[in-house]
C-alpha cells in the first residue's frame, strides 16, 4: 500500500501507555482492526497480536518492546506506539514519550490507578504530553468507573473530564452515553465494528444532564471562549464544546475520559475520534528547541517540510533480516532515501539508506518522510538512541533522552571459545538497542557482567541472546548493583605523581577537596585553580582521572557516586608534566580522598505495592518486615483485597514472587519500581563487602 501523506494538521503521533495488564495491546489490536490495517482481531492470550511480535512477548503475554504502527482514521494519519507496562522496560516508555505529541492512558476499571500508571503519568508530565484517559475492562467484576475517575484526580493530580458515562457495569455493560452529543452508543455486532446511536435511557437522563453541565463548567474554567458563553448563560454548540475541549487538552489543563471494554470490542472508536478531535497535530505543539553545536546558542525549529532538517533517533533495533534499524521523529525538514545528513551529537556525516514506515515488525518502503512524521531507516552506522540528525549547513542538537541507571546485574560466561565471539557481538547489539542495558568486564574475575532494570529485564535479554544470537552461556545468580559514597568532607587531599626512570620523567601535583553530594547528583567536578598553577590543558585530564577512578570504589569495587570534587591547587613541571601524568594524579587523589571520607555502601531501594486478600494481611506484613521493608500505608481494594505500599531493599526482593504466591494460594500480586539509593545498614554492609572479597 502506497503511503498517503496528508497535510500536517491531519497527522497524530500518539502512544498507548499504562500499567502492566491494563489492556494496552488489546486496545491497539482493536485500533488496527477498526482502521482497516488488519482483517482479524489478535488476542494476547492466543499469542497472535500484531504489536507483540517477539517470541518472548507472545510466550509471556506482555509487551517488551515499544512497537510502532501507522493507521488511518477519518482521513487522518495516526502514528501509534504501543508501549510496555512492566517497570523493567520503562526506557521504552521514556523514549517513546520523548517523540510523541499525545497519549492515550489506559486504566483497569477494577484496579484504577496502579503504581506503573503513576510512573508513566509522571513521564508524560515531564515531556508535557497531552493525554486522553480510557477506563478499560468495564465488563469485569468489580469495575467501578467513578472510583477510577476519582483515583485519576487524587493520585495523579490530574483534571479528568468525563466525556462518557457507562451504561451498565460488569456483565451488564452495554455501551456509553456520549455527553457531547447526548446520545447512547451501543455496538450492534460481536466484533464491535458497527456503532448504534440511540436516545439516552430515561433512567439515566437526569444523571447525564448533570454530568454534561459539569463537563461544560470544568472546560469553561480552562478556556476563555467557553467561559464567555458560560458567563452569558448561553449553551455552547457541539462544535464550540469540542473546540474548547481540544484547546484545554492540548494546553494540558484537562484529560478527557472515555470508558469501554477492548476485549469485548466496545468503546474503541470513540477513543479514536477523541485522538483526532482532541490530541495535537505536530502543528499544535510548540516548536522544538535545541542548541547550535558550534556556539551553544538556543535554536528553534517549527514543524515545516521546507525548513532545515532536524530529527531525533529514539530507538535502535537489530533486525535479523535487514540489519540495523534506526527509528526517528522528524521535527522539521524532510529525510529522503539516499540523502547525506549530519549526526550533530557526534559531529559525523551519515548516509540515509532505505526509509521505512513501520507496521510493528512489517515494513512499507517510502521515498521520504516529512516534518512531524515518525519512521525508520536502514544504513546508519554510527548513530544511536537520543542522537540528532540535522542539516550540515544549519546544525542543531536536540535534547537527548535521559534513562534510569540499572539496578541489578548477572555474570555471563560463554560455554565454548566459539561462543566467546558470538557473545561479544550479541551483547554489543543488545546494548545498542537498549540504553538501560550495560555490559562491563569485571577486572578481578575476568567475567562479563551485564546490568539491567530488573530480573525480568535481564531474563528477557539473556533469552534473546541465546535464541536470536545462538550464544550458549552460563549465567550467574542476579546481584544487586550497589553504589559507594562518602559520609564526611575531606578538606585537603594532596597527591604527587613523580616518575624518573631515564629519559623524560612524569610529574603531576594536584590538591582536591571532597564533600558528600546530593542524592542522585553523581560525581560533580569543579575547577577553582587560579593563577595558572596548573595549566588549563591539564584540568580536563584531572577530571578524567577522577571519573575513571570513581568507576571502582574502595569498599567492594562498586561505582562511587554523589561526591562533589573541587580541584583548587597543585603544580606542574615545564618538561615532565603531561596529560597522562595529571590523569594518574587525579585518580590517585580521588582514591585516597574516598578512603579518608568514611566510605559507605548504598543499595537500590524499591517502591513495592502488594495486593492481597484481607485474610493474608498479617502474614504478608510480617513477611515484608523480615525483608527490611518500611511500610508506607494500606488501602482497601474492591473484592475484599488490601493494597500495601512499602519501600524495600532490592537485595531482599529476590524470589519474592514465589513466596507471595505460596503464602496467598496464588491470589497475591505485587509490582515494584526503583525509588532511590540509600545507605546499607552496617551489619548488612559487612556481609556484602565480605562476599566481594
Amino acid at each position: 500500500m502506497a503511503a498517503i501523506l496528508p497535510p500536517l494538521e491531519r497527522v497524530r503521533n500518539i502512544g498507548i501507555i499504562a500499567h502492566i495488564d491494563a489492556g494496552k495491546t488489546t486496545c491497539t489490536e482493536r485500533i488496527l482492526y477498526y482502521t482497516g490495517r488488519t482483517h482479524r482481531i489478535g488476542n494476547v492470550d492466543d499469542g497472535n497480536t500484531v504489536t507483540d511480535w517477539m517470541e518472548q512477548e507472545r510466550e509471556r503475554g506482555i509487551t517488551i518492546t515499544a512497537a510502532s504502527i501507522t493507521a488511518e482514521w477519518n482521513e487522518h494519519l495516526i502514528n501509534l506506539i504501543d508501549t510496555p507496562g512492566h517497570i523493567d522496560f520503562t526506557a521504552e516508555v521514556q523514549r517513546s514519550l520523548r517523540v510523541l505529541d499525545g497519549g492515550v492512558v489506559v486504566f483497569d476499571a477494577v484496579q484504577g490507578v496502579e503504581p506503573q500508571s503513576e510512573t508513566v503519568w509522571r513521564q508524560a508530565d515531564r515531556y508535557n504530553v497531552p493525554r486522553l484517559c480510557f477506563i478499560n475492562k468495564m465488563d469485569r467484576v468489580g469495575a467501578d468507573f467513578e472510583r477510577s475517575v476519582g483515583m485519576i484526580r487524587e493520585r495523579l493530580g490530574a483534571n479528568p473530564v468525563v466525556l462518557q458515562l457507562p451504561v451498565g457495569a460488569e456483565a451488564d455493560f452495554v455501551g456509553a452515553v456520549d455527553l457531547i452529543e447526548m446520545q447512547m452508543i451501543t455496538w450492534g455486532d460481536q466484533l464491535g465494528a458497527r456503532r448504534v446511536y440511540e436516545d439516552v435511557p430515561a433512567d439515566m437522563q437526569t444523571k447525564a444532564e448533570s454530568a454534561r453541565e459539569d463537563l461544560i463548567e470544568t472546560v469553561a474554567e480552562c478556556d476563555d471562549e467557553l467561559l464567555a458563553l458560560f458567563s452569558e448563560e448561553k449553551a455552547p454548540t457541539h462544535e464550540q464544546l469540542r473546540a474548547g475541549i481540544r484547546r484545554a487538552t492540548i494546553g494540558n489543563l484537562i484529560n478527557p475520559v472515555y470508558c469501554g471494554t477492548a476485549l469485548r470490542n466496545k468503546g474503541i472508536q470513540p477513543v479514536l475520534d477523541g485522538v483526532i478531535d482532541f490530541l495535537p497535530s505536530p502543528l499544535d505543539v510548540p516548536p522544538v528547541i535545541g542548541s547550535n553545536p558550534e556556539n551553544g546558542a538556543a535554536v528553534e525549529r517549527v514543524a515545516d517540510d521546507s525548513g532545515p532538517l532536524s530529527a531525533l533517533v529514539f530507538k535502535i533495533v537489530s533486525d535479523p533480516y535487514v540489519g540495523r534499524l534506526a527509528y526517528f521523529r522528524v521535527y522539521s525538514g524532510k529525510i529522503e532515501a539516499g540523502a547525506k545528513v549530519q549526526n550533530t551529537t557526534k559531529g559525523r556525516r551519515e548516509r540515509i539508506g532505505r526509509v521505512i514506515r513501520m507496521y510493528a515488525d512489517r515494513r512499507e518502503e517510502v521515498e521520504e518522510v516529512t516534518a512531524g512524521d515518525i519512521a525508520a531507516t536502514l544504513g546508519l552506522k554510527n548513530t544511536f538512541t537520543g542522537e540528532t540528525l540535522s542539516d550540515a549547513k544549519q546544525p542543531i542538537v536536540l535534547e537527548a533522552i535521559e534513562f534510569p541507571e540499572p539496578v541489578i546485574s548477572v555474570a555471563v560466561e560463554p560455554k565454548t571459545a566459539g561462543d566467546q565471539d558470538k557473545l561479544g557481538v550479541a551483547l554489543q547489539k543488545l546494548a545498542e538497542e537498549d540504553p538501560t542495558f550495560r555490559v562491563r568486564a569485571d577486572e578481578d574475575t575476568g567475567q562479563t557482567i551485564i546490568s539491567g532494570m530488573g530480573e525480568l529485564h535481564l531474563e528477557v535479554l539473556i533469552d534473546r541472546m541465546m535464541r536470536e544470537f545462538r550464544v550458549h552461556a552460563n549465567v550467574g545468580r542476579p546481584r544487586v548493583a550497589y553504589h559507594e559514597s562518602i559520609r564526611k568532607a575531606v578538606e585537603k587531599v594532596e597527591c604527587r605523581h613523580v616518575k624518573q626512570s631515564g629519559g623524560r620523567g612524569q610529574f603531576a601535583h594536584v590538591v582536591l577537596k571532597m564533600e558528600p553530594g546530593e542524592a542522585g547528583s553523581g560525581i560533580t567536578f569543579s575547577n577553582e585553580i587560579v593563577g595558572g598553577v596548573i595549566p588549563k590543558e591539564f584540568i580536563r585530564p584531572v577530571e578524567q582521572g577522577v571519573r575513571n577512578a570513581a568507576g571502582t570504589g574502595v569498599l567492594a569495587g562498586y561505582p562511587v557516586t554523589d561526591v562533589d570534587i573541587t580541584l583548587y591547587d597543585g603544580s606542574f613541571h615545564d618538561v615532565d608534566s603531561s596529560e597522562m601524568a595529571f590523569q594518574i594524579a587525579g585518580a590517585m587523589a580521588f582514591r585516597q580522598g574516598v578512603s579518608r571520607a568514611q566510605p559507605v555502601l548504598l543499595e537500590p531501594m524499591m517502591k513495592v505495592e502488594v495486593v492481597v486478600p484481607e485474610e493474608y494481611m498479617g502474614d504478608i506484613l510480617g513477611e515484608l518486615s523480615s525483608r527490611r521493608a518500611s511500610i508506607g500505608g494500606m488501602d482497601a481494594r474492591p473484592g475484599g483485597a488490601q493494597s500495601i505500599d512499602a519501600v524495600v531493599p532490592l537485595a531482599e526482593m529476590f524470589g519474592y514472587a514465589t513466596v507471595l504466591r505460596s503464602r496467598t494460594q496464588g491470589r497475591g500480586v505485587f509490582s515494584m519500581e526503583f525509588a532511590h539509593y540509600a545507605q546499607v545498614p552496617d551489619l548488612v554492609a559487612q556481609v556484602v563487602v565480605k562476599g566481594m572479597g
